[in-house]
């Protein structure tokens, strides 16, 4: 199975959705799933590119 390798500006997009779906009370695992990445890339993600945001 090939895989996508996501751009730093996706990463940044995926983590914000996150954060919004959790506001909205959903559970964490959940929101991980509706991104597409497993749990251990989204930590790993977080912990690469959680203080950065999306330049427009």
């Amino acid at each position: 199975m090939a895989q996508k390798k996501h751009k730093p500006e996706e990463i940044v997009a995926k983590l914000r959705q996150v954060d919004v779906l959790v506001s909205q009370a959903r559970p964490v695992a959940e929101a991980i799933r509706a991104i597409g990445v497993t749990a251990f890339t989204y930590y790993r993600w977080r912990k690469e590119f959680g203080g950065l945001r999306a330049t427009r």
